[in-house]
């Protein structure tokens, strides 16, 4: 009986660890009309989080406890961008760290469920998974949340980063989310400027969307919604230099946009100026701004791109919708003017805005790998982020392409062209 005793303890414990451990979600399951992405893939590094979402069933009140739901859901912004694009046919690797507890093999296995690479997935003992605690109203905004990501600035690290330098190199683009230390940004561009591959930066937050300004001349798109592009413009200038100030009452969607546009174009052409080639402003319910130079090229190497059945559907789709001769020609040679264009959101039945953002991003990256332009490929990342808002999840189970498609057409048939000299 000695003998069996170790054994019998340890199975217990590992039961107990079972039953304690967060009930994984749905397989991640890859849309079965998009096709796995061959050759080169685009990197994605930044932050994997196991989300705790609280949603009250009745009005919380401060000092006490309500009734709701409470639920476990992967998160982090790298890691929903990486689980949209897979859904989208268009397979990234991710680089990215958990720890060996509960939270981490609870991500580990969603991840693998659609034999998706973790190569790049640093698993380090004694060290707490990355988490995220958010509590939202009954409408699915956020009240209240608390980041504990610590061990993403601690273990990914420049050295961790090296070690996929061929990855990075032969990728059609790369995806730096802000929870990176400022080393690693760095160490991460300059392998990805070195062999010319673009750089979308993800800013994450107010405060870390400063950690642009060692980086600008080597990002080449980025992401950030109206307070983060000012956070951004202050970091590269005199602090305080550009502002933002919310309209309180609007009459319509028309003069929302133009008082937008007023506040944050001088941010907007202030950031083209250090060096960024585009920028998406993203506007949450006034959809996005897209605002850069008339010659743009965002992909290295068009041949690189791998179209998959979806962004083939899409394609066709969307073709004709918004016509350079219509308006402006972003690929024309020898121009200078600065152009923005609004792309209007679509209207969406919300359920929750904690992916919307990260939606967006992983519907433009993997359109752009997929063939598409940038004003398609916003228009995709728009309707995208509608799927989300509509999902419990932060990513869908599963992305309709007709419907996709349907929604980013009707972004494209009314885009406006606001801005361009």
């Amino acid at each position: 009986m000695a003998e069996d005793a170790p054994s019998s303890s340890s199975r217990r414990l590992e039961s107990i660890r079972r039953h304690l451990l967060p009930r994984p979600p749905s397989v991640l399951s890859l849309n079965p009309l998009s096709a796995a992405q061959a050759g080169p893939n685009p990197v994605i590094i930044g932050g994997m989080v196991l989300d705790i979402h609280a949603k009250p069933s009745v009005a919380p009140h401060p000092g006490t406890t309500v009734p709701g739901m409470v639920k476990y859901i992967g998160g982090g912004v790298a890691r929903n961008i990486a689980e949209c694009m897979a859904k989208l046919g268009t397979q990234p690797l991710i680089i990215s760290v958990v720890g060996n507890d509960m939270a981490g093999d609870f991500l580990l296995k969603y991840w693998r469920s659609a034999g998706l690479c973790t190569d790049g997935i640093l698993q380090v003992h004694d060290v707490a998974t990355p988490v995220v605690s958010n509590v939202f109203d009954g409408s699915g905004e956020l009240i209240a949340g608390i980041a504990s990501v610590q061990a993403v600035e601690t273990f990914l690290t420049p050295n961790w980063i090296y070690q996929f330098s061929r990855h990075i190199s032969t990728a059609p683009l790369l995806m730096l989310d802000a929870n990176l230390s400022p080393q690693s940004l760095q160490a991460a561009c300059k392998i990805a400027y070195e062999s010319g591959v673009p750089v979308l930066f993800e800013p994450v937050s107010v405060v870390k969307s400063s950690r642009i300004a060692p980086i600008a001349q080597h990002i080449t798109c980025t992401s950030p919604n109206e307070i983060e592009l000012v956070a951004m413009a202050n970091a590269l200038s005199t602090p305080g230099k550009y502002n933002f100030v919310k309209l309180e009452q609007c009459h319509n969607k028309t003069e929302a946009v133009d008082h937008l546009f007023e506040m944050l174009s001088p941010a907007m052409f202030f950031l083209l100026e250090k060096g960024i080639k585009l920028l998406l402003v993203t506007l949450g319910l006034n959809g996005v701004f897209i605002c850069c130079k008339e010659h743009i090229d965002i992909m290295k190497d068009q041949r690189m791109c791998r179209m998959t059945a979806l962004s083939a559907q899409l394609l066709e789709k969307l073709e004709g919708c918004f016509p350079p001769s219509a308006l402006v020609n972003l690929s024309r040679e020898g121009s200078s003017r600065t152009c923005v264009f609004h792309l209007p959101a679509t209207t969406a039945s919300v359920i929750s805005l904690t992916g919307a953002g990260d939606c967006l991003v992983g519907g433009v990256l993997s359109s752009l790998c997929g063939g598409l332009d940038i004003m398609q490929s916003v228009a995709v990342g728009i309707a995208t982020a509608k799927a989300s808002v509509e999902s419990e999840a932060n990513i869908p189970a599963i992305f309709s392409a007709a419907s996709i498609a349907d929604e980013a057409r009707k972004t494209l048939l009314s885009a406006k062209q606001i801005w361009c000299q």
